[in-house]
């Protein structure tokens, strides 16, 4: 088998295990409402989903750390099998709680299945190949947004809602298989130092957080108590504060804070976060503008935003094909410019503006997360060697995940949908428009930081100093 065959084999296994993960997230909110049912388990509806998040965003780094530590390969198929093990046990769960702590182990092993394929990718490819094969890997995230809702709709209509859990299985398997017989790495063998204290304070801290962020989203709804929230903030502030300490000691620290010295990295990962509160926001609220405002079915809704699910993997693709031709910061700046078309768009309209220009504008939203995402991703994983590449990719998948935990979270404050048994479209279009204004800002405050994103001349020879 040559090199270019084993190369083809390897990133086949890669789409294919970013597919699982990419697709969880909407394939299992399509089939929630016939979980619920049958496990009796409303009022836990939203820790399914939030579970998981949380398990993958505490693991990412962690992956991304004993892979350049182990081997991108072993610590690949580690992950799988786990997110594996938890998806066959999710479809065996008899209970709410059974499947909440199954969707927390299957979260465990999706964060390798998100930060390895892109590291692997790094690894594989020289920088002009590797930037089209990364923007096909983006685009997968837009075509599993699509294929997702219809999938599980059929899967929970014609079979069973087990069945969105059980899929993931024969996948899997394969993409394992294809990796571990296809992928060889040059590995020096000898003892490792394991940062045992840094991922313990690591997880403990941001498990707090993201926990306290999640109970202060629903705090409006009467949930938990101010007091639990306040002590939960502070522990999380306690044990990162240790962690910090903890890395500046270690030898291989989880998080190496010699990244982001690096000023390639250190501005992909803000503007990486900013963009992805922009995105959560986009992705949850403007189908409640449609319903809300526009007083349009559920379906309706659901087709209004097919444009953004088209777009993005279609920017992408355009960015992995123009980033060694054009730079890095030309493909960033432009799809910040969208961005910033978008966003002013959305925070000028009001419920009678046409159809047709919404659309535009969700056209020109999801083109700009392809195009800057994309080049965001080539950026991190271009400007460091091979020891730390994982590390990099894992650090940027870290800080995209919590960008959207936080935005979630603090826009959720700002949301008003009026009464507490149904929706008043005035007072929704009110806290909306709020919440679209501040996201055009940030847009502002994106092209900003776009613009001052090194050229591709300076990025290139980061890559062949490190590589």
């Amino acid at each position: 088998m040559n090199a270019n065959q084993t190369r083809r084999k390897v990133t086949i296994a890669l789409f294919v295990a970013t597919f699982l993960a990419a697709i969880e997230g909407t394939i299992v909110s399509t089939a929630m409402p016939s979980i619920t049912g049958e496990l009796n388990g409303v009022q836990q509806y939203s820790w399914i989903i939030s579970i998981y998040l949380l398990a993958t965003v505490i693991s990412t780094p962690v992956y991304g750390k004993l892979s350049d530590l182990y081997g991108r390969k072993r610590l690949f198929i580690i992950g799988a099998i786990i997110f594996l093990a938890g998806s066959m046990l999710s479809g065996l769960a008899q209970s709410m709680d059974q499947l909440i702590w199954f969707r927390a182990l299957q979260g465990l092993g999706a964060g390798a299945l998100t930060t390895i394929p892109y590291t692997v990718i790094g690894d594989l490819y020289p920088f002009e190949q590797r930037a089209k094969v990364q923007g096909w890997m983006s685009s997968i995230w837009g075509i599993a947004g699509i294929s997702g809702p219809l999938m599980g709709g059929l899967l929970v209509d014609f079979i069973s809602w087990r069945a969105i859990f059980y899929m993931n299985l024969p996948f899997g398997i394969a993409a394992i298989y294809l990796l571990s017989t296809s992928l060889r790495e040059a590995f020096e063998k000898k003892k490792r130092h394991i940062d045992y204290p840094g991922i313990v304070t690591f997880s403990i801290g941001m498990f707090c957080f993201l926990y306290a962020m999640a109970l202060l989203r629903d705090a409006g709804t009467g949930g938990s108590p101010n007091w639990l929230i306040a002590l939960l903030f502070a522990l999380a502030i306690l044990f990162i504060v240790l962690f910090v300490g903890i890395e500046r000691r270690s030898p291989e620290p989880i998080i190496p804070f010699e990244l982001f010295r690096i000023r390639m990295i250190s501005m992909a990962n803000l503007v990486s976060f900013l963009l992805c509160v922009i995105t959560v926001v986009i992705i949850f609220y403007l189908p409640l503008w449609i319903q809300g405002v526009y007083q349009k079915s559920a379906t309706y809704s659901g087709l209004l935003m097919i444009p953004l699910s088209v777009a993005w993997p279609l920017g992408s693709i355009l960015a992995g094909n123009w980033i060694a031709k054009k730079g890095l910061r030309y493909i960033s700046v432009i799809g910040s410019c969208f961005l910033l078309i978008s966003g002013f768009g959305f925070s000028l309209m009001t419920s009678s503006t046409s159809l047709v220009l919404f659309i535009i504008y969700v056209f020109m939203a999801g083109l700009s997360f392809g195009l800057s995402l994309t080049s965001l991703t080539v950026a991190v994983s271009s400007s460091v060697g091979w020891e730390l590449r994982g590390s990099a990719v894992a650090s940027n998948n870290f800080i995209r995940t919590l960008g959207q935990t936080i935005g979630i979270t603090v826009f959720g404050l700002l949301l008003h949908t009026g009464e507490a048994d149904k929706i008043l479209p005035t007072e929704l279009a009110a806290s909306l428009h709020t919440i679209f204004i501040w996201i055009a800002m940030i847009a502002i405050v994106v092209l900003l930081l776009a613009l001052g994103l090194p050229k591709l001349e300076q990025g290139e020879q980061q890559q062949r100093n490190a590589s």
